[in-house]
């Protein structure tokens, strides 16, 4: 799948093509039925299949002050797409001047005159332009005129109602792992660099792979049963310290993993950590042997529920 900048003319044989347009964070059962209606609809009249995503979100752009919030990095997100069948993804720069854009020059200079598209194939909430004043509904009145045809998804739901990226968020903010997999199809992964740390873990039996959770959504802090995928593909299971790991000073906050079986150094690789499970919430601890104690207790409470449990994948 190629990766194309926003602002640029696509190259010939990408125009002409079907786009799904939004943001996709996260990628969940919602955001596939759009991708998946832009797939099928590029399949069925011979065009590429592109998805159109703006980075930074939007939200974070306009609101620098809110929290912490992304399901997935780009990165993510582009393997995600890749594996859902499309043929180029759009990075489109959100800046200032993207955000002063008005619905119809958006229309005019980016769907039509630089990307050219045939198709457009929206969420049923989407908007754009300045101001938020465009529409799916103005998308599928106006596209004519701009030489494509819209359409807009309607919402995915369960049983709880429409599926969403809050609902996402307020599953990871209450440690329901199981709920935020179901609705994302997969687990939730924090993937990074895995950096030095203080390297208390490996003084008690515990080595841990560090990693930054930089913009992520923070899910509730405690001790989870984890998947990481490595960069050669290897997938190990673990338990893993998701917080600011009370027990020390100064508090640092960070994805620790303890890897099972595994003795090899991961230093600046890069990993995917899946959370499967939530066993219990951090704790602070009298003594390092108190400590140790309940990892080892922690470990084989992770190790069953990961015997125990589906791979999550439902795709």
């Amino acid at each position: 799948m190629k990766r194309l900048t926003g602002d640029a003319t696509l190259p010939a044989d990408l125009r002409g093509g079907v786009i799904a347009l939004g943001n996709f964070d996260g990628f969940h059962l919602g955001h596939q039925a759009v991708v998946g209606r832009a797939v099928d609809r590029a399949r069925a009249e011979g065009r590429p299949a592109l998805v159109a995503i703006f980075d930074p979100h939007p939200a974070s752009f306009f609101r620098s002050e809110l929290p912490s919030f992304r399901l997935t990095t780009i990165d993510q997100r582009l393997r995600l797409l890749e594996q859902a069948g499309v043929d180029a993804t759009i990075v489109i720069g959100f800046d200032g001047g993207l955000a002063a854009l008005s619905p119809e020059q958006f229309m005019a200079e980016r769907l039509a005159a630089a990307y050219g598209a045939a198709g457009i194939v929206t969420g049923y909430d989407f908007t754009f332009g300045k101001g938020r004043a465009g529409t799916s509904d103005m998308l599928i009145a106006m596209g004519p005129a701009y030489g494509f045809t819209a359409e807009a998804v309607a919402p995915i739901s369960d049983a709880t109602g429409p599926i969403s990226s809050t609902r996402i968020r307020r599953a990871l903010e209450a440690g329901d792992c199981e709920a935020a997999t179901a609705l994302l199809t997969r687990p939730f992964a924090i993937e990074g660099v895995v950096i030095h740390g203080d390297k208390r873990g490996r003084t008690i039996g515990y080595p841990t792979a560090n990693v930054d959770l930089r913009d992520y959504q923070r899910p509730l802090y405690g001790i989870y049963a984890v998947r990481a995928r490595l960069d050669d593909g290897r997938i190990v299971t673990g338990a893993a310290n998701l917080g600011i790991r009370p027990t020390f000073d100064p508090p640092k906050e960070l994805l620790e993993t303890y890897l099972f079986d595994f003795a090899e150094s991961l230093y600046d690789r890069v990993i995917e950590v899946e959370l499967v499970s939530f066993i219990r919430p951090e704790a602070k601890f009298a003594s390092m042997g108190a400590l140790v104690t309940q990892m080892d207790a922690d470990c084989e409470e992770a190790r069953a529920r990961l015997n125990a449990a589906p791979d999550g994948r439902h795709t």
